[in-house]
């Protein structure tokens, strides 16, 4: 897959069609976030991006990778517009999910690449493909990675896809509430797919409970239900973190008894969603942020300078 991400990062077709087949071109600018492996960073980088654009009076439209999961027929959703509306934002900006590559053709393109999971970004397709097809390489979590591992990937940047700036960043954490952790139990919960596809055994929340002075973190294996047994014994890397397992009804309402079951004073949550909105907690939840905190320069707001959209 080497040779294909290559063919692929180069618009050709062989079979695994590529990106000039594959993306709809718009009438604004837009600015693809896309990753080597899932849980990199992408919406960080989104969020910072969309950010620094709204500072400078910037009109923003932020698109989402439509995830197949559930039932699909129900997630259909159709707005009727003028042809007029297409332009109600100046910058489009393609928020991707998992590894794929952008449903937009991005007029600039930046992918983010995880230390945490060195080598990765060669190794893995189609995130490969968009390593060589970046124009900025943002290599996240810095400030928790080995520096040799970043040097790794800084590297693997230079050898295939030379032209494109390298952002470094940290990925720091707060929580986003006063639940108190320190000195208590706590469950540990992470991005579902982060953990499961992505390969990762921890995620944000767990270094929220381990800085914020957690005094044990509960094993919540003997207390999973339903598919989440089957998630532990798929996934055997897994510790003791659970993983939010929640594309319908049934996998929430497994992933709220296993929750209650644990015998913890606090739950430690670092997903994206609020779980307080879709599952009901017998103790209070702890929900931790994590933002894109680039490190010199250049960094996102030169990035943006020099493509002349600040």
């Amino acid at each position: 897959m080497h040779r294909a991400s290559l063919a692929n990062a180069l618009g050709a077709d062989f079979r695994l069609l590529g990106t000039r087949e594959t993306m709809l071109k718009a009438n604004v600018p837009v600015i693809a976030v896309t990753a080597v492996r899932t849980g990199s960073g992408k919406s960080q980088t989104t969020r910072r991006l969309a950010q620094i654009l709204m500072a400078h009076g910037k009109k923003v439209v932020v698109v989402r990778h439509p995830m197949p999961y559930g039932e699909l027929a129900d997630q259909a959703v159709q707005r009727f517009a003028t042809y007029e509306a297409e332009r109600e934002g100046h910058v489009l900006i393609w928020d991707g999910g998992n590894n794929d590559t952008p449903f937009y053709k991005p007029d600039r393109h930046i992918v983010v690449a995880d230390p945490l999971r060195p080598g990765h970004e060669l190794s893995y397709y189609p995130g490969e493909t968009k390593f060589r097809m970046a124009d900025v390489i943002v290599v996240n979590k810095v400030d928790t990675a080995k520096p040799e591992d970043v040097e790794l990937v800084k590297r693997n940047a230079q050898q295939v896809n030379p032209d494109a700036v390298i952002v470094e960043a940290g990925s720091p954490i707060s929580l986003a509430d006063e639940t108190p952790i320190r000195n208590r139990k706590v469950l540990v919960i992470e991005d579902g797919p982060t953990l499961t596809h992505g390969g990762m055994a921890y995620g944000a929340a767990t270094l929220a409970a381990q800085r914020f002075g957690a005094a044990e973190i509960m094993d919540p294996r003997p207390y999973a239900v339903g598919s989440l047994k089957t998630t532990f014994k798929k996934y055997p890397h897994l510790g003791k973190v659970l993983p939010a397992m929640g594309y319908g009804p049934k996998q929430i309402k497994e992933l709220e008894e296993t929750i209650n079951a644990v015998p913890c004073d606090v739950v430690v949550s670092g997903t994206p969603v609020d779980l307080g909105r879709i599952l009901k907690a017998n103790k209070p939840v702890a929900h931790v942020r994590y933002e894109l905190d680039e490190i010199g320069h250049p960094n996102l707001e030169d990035v943006l300078r020099e493509w002349k959209l600040v």
